[in-house]
């Protein structure tokens, strides 16, 4: 292949490992060889040669949740125009699952290991201290990450929304959550936290399931909370899902939102702008966080990227709309 494109092996070689170091010219010359002669490289040879291959292990827990879309979207973008490919794992919300995969993963010798979340088995996060090669957490914080981390404050933003309601007039606020992973415990923990600052937390408004989230499943949580507490006036539901279900069931019992029942999402879905009344809902930078978590692996394999943070943390906001009250100041979370 490097005869047919007049270069030497090396340089051939450079093209398809870290195309940006090889002059455009050299690079189609390449590339047009790779396509006459039907050229697949050999990962494994590769990795043999070089003690890793050129492929990320990107472990999440969904596939089918709209959170991660977002997030993978932002990964396939950043990995554009680099030599690096992706393999995903799904582990489906199970934290032994998720530490058999990342056994599979070292096993391959990845250029790099992007994880969901900061929560992984005593195993799992031992694998991860000891892997050779960088590792990236995502969509959360944590002053002790295993080696890189990139996300935002899962508390902090259940906090600003007990701040926004309260802000809002809301004094019988209540709370629907389902999966209860890790990330949707730490929203809800700070959502409480926030009320319990001026004595309005009251659990028997606060309805959660280990069922998986969906819209009927917000409805369905609306309904029960509603027949314990049927004077609760507002609700903030763990995900956008939760949320559309419970304003659906809000609509077919006649109550006015936002005026008597508020509620708040959290995502902020593309569907949530888009409903009636549109959603309010903390609008969280999935995008961002895996374009972020690729850009902290390119710079750990690239030794002339010199100095670069360690620890990544993003804003969330809220997207403040029209199923609750309008409040004077709009909040944001670290």
């Amino acid at each position: 292949m490097a005869r047919a494109a007049g270069v030497s092996a090396i340089t051939a070689s450079r093209a398809l490992r870290q195309p940006e170091k090889v002059s455009e010219s050299a690079r189609a010359r390449i590339l047009s060889a790779v396509q006459q002669l039907g050229y697949v490289p050999d990962a494994a040879a590769s990795a043999l040669a070089s003690t890793r291959t050129s492929v990320v292990g990107l472990l999440v827990p969904s596939l089918t949740n709209a959170v991660f879309a977002d997030f993978l979207r932002g990964v396939y973008d950043a990995i554009e125009d680099t030599s690096l490919t992706i393999q995903i794992g799904n582990f489906r919300y199970s934290p032994s699952k998720e530490e058999a995969l990342i056994r599979t993963f070292l096993h391959q010798r990845p250029a790099g290991l992007i994880v969901a979340g900061v929560n992984q088995t005593d195993a799992a996060r031992r694998m991860l201290m000891e892997a050779p090669c960088p590792v990236v957490q995502t969509m959360e914080t944590s002053d002790q990450p295993v080696d890189r981390i990139i996300g935002f404050s899962q508390y902090a933003s259940g906090e600003m929304v007990a701040r926004h309601l309260i802000d809002a007039g809301y004094r019988r606020p209540g709370l629907l959550g389902a999966r209860m992973d890790p990330r949707a415990q730490a929203r809800i923990a700070g959502y409480r936290s926030g009320l319990q600052a001026v004595g309005l937390d009251d659990a028997r408004r606060m309805f959660t399931t280990p069922q998986p989230s969906s819209v009927g499943m917000g409805g369905q949580l609306l309904s029960d909370l509603l027949a314990v507490a049927p004077d609760t006036d507002a609700v903030f539901c763990a995900n956008d899902d939760l949320a559309a279900g419970a304003l659906f069931e809000a609509q077919r019992r006649g109550m006015r939102v936002p005026d008597s029942f508020g509620i708040c999402g959290f995502n902020d879905l593309e569907m949530s702008r888009h409903m009636v009344p549109p959603l309010t809902s903390v609008s969280t930078p999935r995008y961002e966080v895996g374009r972020g978590a690729i850009d902290l692996i390119r710079a750990a394999l690239d030794p002339a990227s010199g100095d670069t943070p360690r620890r990544i943390e993003l804003n969330v906001s809220m997207s403040l709309r029209g199923t609750t009250r309008s409040v004077q100041t709009e909040r944001t979370a670290p």
